[in-house]
């Protein structure tokens, strides 16, 4: 006899409890300080809005608008051209060997 999977309805995504998605989103920063325009010269307070690896990070994780989220990005890639941001941070690198696809461990 086969037994029976389903013990009454599936749980859904949304109906789980607990997790990182419970409770309240972060108010944006720029917006709470009521800053209209976001500037590429302000390197300190663009690097917050940076991963160690050099990416620009999501609104999820910043937080920010979709409006100031946009700007964010703007900016940092304006820093990066002018070279007051790096595109790619030192010390994230990896500086062991490289492996391309022919030196595959098998």
């Amino acid at each position: 006899m086969a037994k029976a999977r389903g013990r009454g309805k599936p749980v859904r995504r949304r109906d789980k409890k607990g997790g990182s998605g419970s409770g309240r989103r972060k108010p944006c920063q720029h917006c709470r300080d009521k800053v209209e325009q976001v500037d590429y010269k302000d390197v300190a307070s663009l690097r917050k809005f940076i991963s160690e690896k050099g990416k620009i990070r999501s609104r999820r994780i910043t937080g920010s608008c979709r409006r100031h989220q946009v700007q964010i990005a703007r900016a940092v890639k304006r820093a990066r051209e002018l070279a007051l941001l790096p595109y790619v941070n030192e010390g994230g690198r990896d500086d062991g060997p490289r492996r391309d696809r022919g030196d595959r461990e098998r």
